[in-house]
């Protein structure tokens, strides 16, 4: 069982835009064919696949927080990428909702569906993908890889986002629980624990006051741009990666130091 350098099929979740489209056009431009997937903003994913190099590209839509409908985004990438891998070698969870509930702040009805729509996503989705995808590798007899997108917020708290770093920190152990029980098919699994990096959903919190103090967390004096993420994520996915498998590699400029 040996994973190829490149050509690979690819599946990135939530890749229509921000650190999901950096990490498809990082395969894409390494040689990977790419399953742009998106949850709800078709035209952003669009523009992702138009903006990705090489051939073989395809966009799937879906609902990951129905596990029907992960089953569906699973057999439609593997389908339409094809190719002599026979369909996903590579899997990439990235798809995450982050939505703000202070427990002082959040009525009981909006807290408990709140935290469901974070486990939904955040967690389970993960998890389900993450079987799907093996499970066909498994079958196939072929070398894979899975990378997991989970934040620093799962180490250092979340009081404004408390299901958000509290998922991510359940993306973490997952990540290593199949890292130990896939190994033996040579399927590696990693994490990323991303500090705070731009794109457009945050444009506006790096603007100011705010801007001034998120950018001071860091000795560099700045945030990550999303393509720093991206290319840790690639090499992780790499065959040169295996032993690298249960890791849960902090991104974070020292933002945050844990040992």
């Amino acid at each position: 069982m040996k994973l190829p350098e490149t050509g690979r099929g690819v599946l990135v979740s939530g890749a229509s835009r921000g650190l999901g489209r950096a990490v498809a056009r990082a395969f894409a431009a390494h040689g990977d064919r790419v399953a742009v997937h998106y949850g709800t903003r078709a035209d952003e994913a669009r523009a992702t696949l138009a903006s990705l190099e090489g051939s073989g590209h395809v966009l799937v839509g879906g609902d990951l927080a129905d596990p029907g409908g992960a089953a569906r985004v699973v057999d439609e990438a593997a389908e339409a990428l094809g190719g002599t891998g026979g369909g996903i070698d590579v899997l990439v969870n990235n798809a995450a909702v982050n939505l703000p509930h202070p427990l002082a702040e959040t009525p009981y009805e909006e807290w408990t569906a709140l935290w469901q729509r974070h486990v939904s996503v955040n967690l389970l989705a993960t998890a389900h993908l993450s079987h799907l995808v093996a499970r066909r590798l498994i079958d196939r007899g072929t070398a894979g890889r899975i990378v997991n997108i989970g934040s620093r917020g799962a180490f250092r708290g979340e009081p404004d986002h408390p299901a958000y770093g509290a998922t991510k920190a359940a993306v973490h152990a997952l990540g290593q629980s199949l890292a130990v029980s896939l190994g033996p098919y040579g399927i590696g699994v990693a994490s990323v624990a991303p500090g705070f990096f731009a794109t457009e959903r945050v444009a506006s919190r790096l603007t100011g006051a705010e801007g001034e103090a998120i950018r001071a967390q860091s000795p560099f004096g700045r945030v990550a741009d999303p393509d720093e993420i991206a290319a840790a994520v690639l090499w992780l996915a790499s065959p040169a990666a295996e032993w690298a498998s249960g890791t849960i590699l902090d991104l974070n400029g020292a933002s945050y130091l844990r040992s």
